[in-house]
């Protein structure tokens, strides 16, 4: 099963901070890449398998430019990256990536059990802390449930969130799995748990506006359509799981997110400097 790697959705954030901060970057760093954004209100493409109305005030990098982006900081593009959009008057981005699993039956609707399910990715979340350790970066503890998982049986859509902290700052993991008959769509929100509340309801709306192209909806299933190997519950284990590490060590730094997109991205090389000073001041005044 493909998801998302926290180094995407880290980039993502990381881009998001050095458009704004680039006058405390080094002198050196030079322009690397135009981005071709995609202003509201328009139909942004995600790839040809679907797409979303993009309202006015908000804008989008499409597929492309954002693989172009993970490569440039060497990050693996597994080409499955359909692009990102983000809020110009609010601090929070969201992220589209498909997965051509197959289509996935939803016969386990009615036994998503949230305890078995937040055990299991307790679970995950432990043997994949051990890489965290052993690759010098801080354990991830999984809190709980902010939303369970819930499944939309008209719309085909399966929710939930996951709380947890990483040295002793909170991070809040929202999934949100689109379900085609070709496979899933998986978009997770960027957003900083305190306002998870108030941007739920603009993020659904923006929803709202996402579309499968014809042939590729969860409806327009045939007979000898490829399936899924899973269902809903793996859907949520194995996004979960690894999701605890997407908006893991960097995600609560959303706060020092501005407003606004410029078309230039500095170097990385200096983002990621300034990222690790960052995060070392911070981690110094956190404690122990």
């Amino acid at each position: 099963m493909q998801t998302m790697s926290c180094t995407k959705l880290l980039t993502l954030v990381a881009l998001s901070l050095a458009l704004s901060i680039s006058p405390l970057l080094s002198q050196n760093a030079q322009p690397k890449r135009k981005l071709n954004l995609l202003r509201g209100p328009a139909k942004a493409p995600l790839g040809h398998v679907a797409q979303i109305d993009l309202p006015t005030g908000y804008v989008f990098i499409n597929g492309k430019d954002y693989q172009a982006l993970l490569k440039a900081e060497g990050e693996p593009v597994s080409g499955n990256e359909l692009g990102s959009l983000r809020s110009t008057n609010e601090n929070w981005a969201v992220v589209f990536e498909f997965s051509d699993t197959g289509y996935v039956k939803d016969d386990d609707k009615d036994k998503l059990d949230p305890d078995k399910l937040l055990a299991s990715i307790k679970r995950n979340n432990e043997e994949a802390n051990k890489q965290r350790v052993e690759a010098g970066n801080p354990p991830i503890e999984v809190v709980g449930w902010e939303i369970p998982p819930k499944y939309d049986a008209t719309t085909h859509n399966l929710e939930w969130a996951i709380r947890g902290t990483v040295q002793g700052q909170p991070f809040l993991n929202y999934n949100t799995r689109l379900l085609g008959r070709k496979g899933v769509m998986e978009v997770v929100l960027i957003v900083k748990p305190e306002q998870l509340t108030e941007t739920l309801p603009t993020f659904r709306n923006l929803l709202s506006g996402y579309a499968y192209q014809s042939g590729n909806s969860y409806a327009e299933y045939r007979p000898g359509d490829k399936i899924a190997r899973y269902g809903l519950g793996a859907l949520v284990v194995g996004g979960a799981a690894v999701g605890a590490a997407k908006l893991g060590l960097l995600t609560w730094l959303i706060v020092f997110l501005k407003k606004g997109w410029k078309l230039v991205v500095v170097a990385f090389a200096a983002v990621a400097s300034f990222f690790r000073k960052l995060f070392n001041r911070k981690s110094s005044k956190a404690g122990p």
